[in-house]
């Protein structure tokens, strides 16, 4: 063991003043030496003021994050080597800033800021070093926190007399491990949201994991658990612009048991971006019956999502090498399924061959895919037509999120209506009124939002404890329908056995999720001719469409789908499976 690794004892058991400063200087500018050649002598000096290490820590962690920062782990080794002086002796420390300082004003005049960078971080990650209490463990923690200070997303804000730009929500969906959120970080990367800096230390981190391929999609798995497994959870959110429009990401997650979190980004959606892996097997897994990316293309369709486009992903994969028939194969297979869901081929769907890892045909066509001839993915997502959103509407503003950050702060897309600063809203079912303190669309402070924003709002009169996902913000003048018993038109989709009153389902209804009881059959509707029948059925079976009235457990907010459609459409699970997609026809007063 090193004899200076004990260092703090043995100082103690010699307390005279020379001799911890002789030995100080007889270890220290030895290693300082190995780092920098022209070093000063280093002098200890006694009568330093009393260290402060928090407050230096902050500075060490400034220094490394503002230059090129090498590799934080390589100046940790060199740090180590430096030996540990004892924190006891204030003078080392705060002779090392005095050292530090002559190194930055030595390096100025002469080698420019380039020269520098590499020995102030030494010098810092030094300091850093002596700072702490000397695990190395602990030391790792600190620099990953520095660094994750790192700010990911970054938007210009625009010039005050630019046009507003119209924004897109694109929810991506598809089965797992088809290359969701590699796509989205690696388009974040392209349009230049996420540094080339913080990709890279993300790609060290994931080699250290044995996960190389995984690191362009922690730009949007930003948690641990999600980091660790390489399944995105929570629907992760981020934008980016093209010339003409604003995006929002929304990458669901493409597990089967995170399916109700993906319905919430769904019917946050304008667009979906249906990924399939092209690659042997797994095309065949998702598109086959337990497979993700049927339920998924059938949730975005019951969510309101009017266009698909389908990127065929994977395709520099060895078994696929960019092969024609392979994705001729894929889209025969995935028509005949998108137009029994409702989407027609012709308008509403578009393919698209591509590569989430290498960032092919995203925004730059591809030379080894010569019979594609259409525009890469982000051109395509531009020449779009524009939706068609009514700013006249009432406001209503389903709520997905909500926190507290000095005050209370709730997250969602506007579906109609214009919010500004100061305007009064209820918050309904509670019928709550709240006043909106400030609104930020997509983390860039603005004065009022139009329909399709997803937007930040922070509210005062309300405590964050008395608001759910699923609330609704409305226009005083024009209150949204809250109630718990509702008719509706539903179509059995998938159920083992046959389906009668009293049956308990989970309702999914714009971003509100509630337990539901299927309390009486009304009729049922013919598919082809729409004859609704005269008797009451006793039950009803897959494939089948029927009238019913629904009773949910509590109070929700909703609205008929003729009114108001993203507010009337539905979907009922039940054991882990989507049974049901529905539309709500009228609502049922309540008796007192």
């Amino acid at each position: 063991m090193d004899p200076r690794d004990s260092a703090p004892d043995s100082w103690e058991q010699e307390e005279d003043a020379e001799a911890p400063a002789a030995a100080a200087a007889a270890e220290l500018p030895a290693s300082f030496a190995a780092l920098n050649v022209n070093a000063k002598p280093f002098v200890p000096n006694v009568n330093a003021a009393v260290f402060v290490p928090t407050a230096f820590q902050a500075g060490a962690a400034d220094t490394p994050a503002a230059d090129g920062a090498p590799d934080p782990v390589a100046s940790m080794e060199v740090a180590e080597t430096a030996g540990k002086p004892p924190v006891e002796n204030g003078g080392t420390e705060a002779d090392m800033t005095t050292e530090e300082e002559t190194w930055e004003q030595k390096e100025e005049p002469g080698g420019g800021e380039h020269g520098g960078g590499g020995q102030e971080d030494l010098a810092s990650g030094g300091a850093c070093q002596d700072g702490t209490t000397g695990s190395e463990d602990e030391e790792m923690m600190m620099m990953e926190e520095e660094e994750e200070e790192v700010p990911v997303h970054k938007v210009a804000p625009p010039p005050p007399d630019a046009p507003k730009k119209e924004h897109v929500n694109v929810v991506f969906i598809g089965h797992v491990d088809a290359g969701k959120s590699t796509i989205g970080g690696q388009i974040m990367y392209l349009t230049g949201m996420v540094e080339k800096r913080t990709l890279e230390k993300y790609e060290r981190e994931a080699k250290e994991k044995n996960r190389e391929t995984w690191y362009l999609s922690w730009a949007l798995d930003t948690n641990q658990e999600e980091r660790d497994k390489g399944k995105t959870v929570e629907v992760g959110r981020a934008y980016f612009e093209t010339e003409k429009k604003h995006f929002t990401i929304l990458d669901a997650p493409g597990h089967k048991s995170f399916v109700p979190n993906m319905i919430g980004g769904a019917s946050q959606a304008d667009l979906a971006v249906l990924v399939i892996s092209a690659r042997k097997g797994e095309f065949e897994t998702g598109f086959e019956k337990g497979g993700q990316t049927r339920e998924h293309a059938m949730l975005a369709k019951t969510a309101g999502v009017k266009h698909l486009i389908v990127l065929v992903n994977k395709m520099d994969d060895p078994t696929v090498h960019w092969s024609l028939e392979r994705y001729e194969e894929c889209k025969e297979k995935l028509v005949p399924f998108l137009k029994k869901v409702g989407f027609n081929p012709k308008k509403d769907i578009h393919f698209m061959p591509c590569s989430g890892l290498t960032g092919s045909n995203l925004k730059d066509p591809v030379p080894e895919c010569p019979w594609y001839t259409g525009l890469p993915f982000i051109s395509h997502l531009d020449s779009l037509p524009n939706f068609t959103r009514s700013n006249d509407g009432p406001v209503r503003l389903p709520i997905v999120d909500k926190y507290k950050d000095m005050g209370t702060v709730i997250l969602g897309k506007l579906e109609s209506g214009c919010i500004s600063k100061a305007q009064q809203l209820v918050m309904m079912p509670n019928r709550h009124t709240v006043e909106v303190l400030s609104l930020l669309s997509d983390d860039v402070e603005t004065d009022d939002a139009c329909p399709g924003e997803n937007l930040k709002l922070r509210l005062k009169g309300i405590e964050e404890e008395e608001i759910l996902p699923g609330f609704i913000l409305c226009s005083p003048d024009n209150l949204c329908h809250s109630g718990r018993t509702f008719d509706a038109q539903i179509v059995i989709i998938e159920h083992k056995s046959i389906i009668c009153p009293g049956y308990n389902a989970v309702l999914h209804i714009h971003t509100c999720i509630e337990e539901v009881q299927i309390s009486a059959l009304i009729c049922l509707v013919d598919k082809k001719s729409g004859e609704k029948s005269k008797t009451r059925p006793r039950f009803v079976k897959q494939d089948q469409v029927c009238i019913a009235r629904l009773r949910a457990a509590g109070v929700i907010c909703l609205e008929t789908f003729k009114d108001f459609p993203q507010m009337g459409r539905f979907t009922l699970r039940d054991e882990g499976k989507t049974i049901a997609i529905g539309k709500v026809l009228k609502l049922v007063p309540e008796k007192d």
